[in-house]
């Protein structure tokens, strides 16, 4: 296993990050008429499961704010799971592209749980 030196090592955020930009380029085909509802919100969401992880990198030394980052991370994740309902739901994306995704962001739930289940493995 490689060492982690930076969160950008960290798989879950590899695995977020590629499906945040995955969320950018399929909401680019959403109507205009939710530019500033389902669109805007799906891609903040999805960008801020990464960048709430880069935060709890940073807080390593606080087990407490680590953690606290990193729910807010798993907070993210599971609203990004709630715009990708209404986009599947709105027929917006197909059922297809809707479950891989769906199942994408399981993966990045289980791992963010089991980050804050086991912290002191991340904190010093």
């Amino acid at each position: 296993m490689a060492k982690i030196e930076s969160f950008k090592d960290l798989i879950v955020y590899q695995k977020a990050y590629k499906l945040a930009m995955e969320i950018f380029e399929i909401s680019k085909d959403f109507p205009k008429d939710e530019k500033f509802s389902l669109t805007d919100q799906i891609r903040r969401s999805s960008r801020a499961v990464t960048s709430n992880l880069a935060e709890a990198w940073a807080k390593r030394r606080y087990d407490k704010a680590f953690i606290n980052k990193l729910t807010d991370s798993l907070g993210e994740e599971l609203e990004t799971e709630v715009w990708l309902d209404y986009s599947k739901d709105c027929q917006y994306i197909p059922v297809d592209t809707h479950s891989r995704l769906f199942s994408e962001y399981e993966e990045v739930h289980r791992i963010l749980i089991s980050m804050i289940n086991n912290s002191q493995k991340w904190c010093f």
